[in-house]
C-alpha cells in the first residue's frame, strides 16, 4: 500500500507539482530510481512522533517530513511506501524502493551491504505500565520479566544484549517476545501480555507524554540513525541535500521541533565501493 504524506503550505504545493513545474532539473538520473522522476521511500509508520499514521489515515512525523523535503530538493516527487521493517532491506535490493527512511540504526554489517547516510542520533528506552509498578530503574530490574520488541532489527538485537547483561549479573534471563512491529508490541504491553517494551527514546518519550506508559529507562545503546540506499549516486545527492538543509537551517529547525539530536559530523556516504 502506498500513500503520500499529508503536508501543508508551500511544501504541499511543491510536492503536488510535477518536477518541470518546480523550475528545476532532477538531480538524480532516472536509471538510479525505481520510478522515473520519483523518490520512493520505505517507512514503517509505527513510531510516533517520528513516523506514524494519524486519525485521518495520513502519514506524518519527522522522518516523513524530512524525506519529503529531500525529494523536493532533488526535484523529485516523494512517494512513501508503508512496509514492515523486516521487508525493507530485501526490498531495497530488489528495487522495490530507492531509500529506506524508517529510522534504521547504523551498523557496520549494514554498511557492507548497502549505502548509508547517517543523519540522526537515537538510543533505546524501556517502557513499562503507567506508574512503573515494578519499580524498574535499570536493565537488571528486568530479570525474569518479559520484554516486547519489534522483530529483526537493531532493537531486537539489543534486547538480546540486555538478556546477556542480566544473566552476567546473576539474574534470571528475561524473556524476549518479538512482534511484527512496535505498535503491536506496545499493544501487548497495554493489555499486560508483556512486562516491558523496547523502542527508541523518541517514541518512548511520546507515549509517556501522552500518558500511555512510563519510560523507566532511556539512553541505552546510543547509535546513529541512517538512511539506506541501493544506489551510491542517489545516496551522494541525498547527502548533499542534507548539507544544504543544515546550511539554511531547515534540518536544525525540524529536529529541534521533535526534540531529536542531529548528526554533528558531515553527511557522508558509507557503504560498498562502486
Amino acid at each position: 500500500m502506498r500513500i503520500l504524506p499529508a503536508l501543508t503550505g508551500a511544501l504541499l504545493l511543491a510536492l503536488a507539482l510535477p518536477a518541470a513545474a518546480q523550475n528545476c532539473t532532477p538531480r538524480v538520473p532516472n536509471a538510479e530510481l525505481v520510478t522515473p522522476g520519483t523518490l520512493t521511500l520505505s517507512t514503517n509508520p509505527t513510531l510516533p512522533p517520528m513516523q506514524f499514521v494519524d486519525s485521518t489515515g495520513a502519514l506524518r512525523g519527522m522522518r516523513v517530513e524530512l524525506g519529503s523535503e529531500i525529494a523536493r530538493r532533488l526535484c523529485l516527487k516523494a512517494e512513501h511506501v508503508r512496509v514492515e521493517f523486516a521487508a525493507m532491506i530485501p526490498g531495497l535490493a530488489a528495487r522495490r524502493w530507492d531509500m529506506i527512511n524508517t529510522g534504521m540504526f547504523f551498523t557496520e554489517e549494514r554498511a557492507k551491504i548497502m549505502q548509508l547516510v547517517r543523519y540522526e542520533q537515537q538510543a533505546i528506552s524501556i517502557s513499562v505500565p503507567r506508574g512503573n509498578p515494578r519499580r524498574i530503574a535499570g536493565v537488571q530490574d528486568l530479570a525474569g520479566l518479559s520484554i516486547g520488541v519489534e522483530q529483526g532489527g537493531f532493537e531486537y538485537n539489543r534486547a538480546l544484549d540486555i538478556v546477556k547483561q542480566v544473566q552476567a549479573a546473576g539474574g534470571r534471563a528475561p524473556t524476549v517476545r518479538a512482534f511484527d512491529n512496535f505498535a503491536v508490541s506496545f499493544q501487548a504491553l497495554r493489555v499486560g501480555q508483556i512486562d516491558a517494551g523496547i523502542s527508541i527514546d523518541s517514541t518512548a518519550k511520546e507515549y509517556e507524554t501522552r500518558g500511555d506508559f512510563t519510560r523507566a529507562v532511556s539512553g541505552l545503546f546510543a547509535t546513529p540513525i541512517a538512511f539506506g540506499f541501493r544506489s551510491r549516486v542517489l545516496a551522494a545527492e541525498v547527502a548533499k541535500a542534507m548539507e544544504e538543509m543544515r546550511a539554511d537551517g531547515f534540518y536544525t529547525k525540524l529536529l529541534e521541533q521533535y526534540g531529536v539530536r542531529g548528526w554533528d559530523e558531515p553527511f557522508a556516504v558509507v557503504g560498498p565501493a562502486p
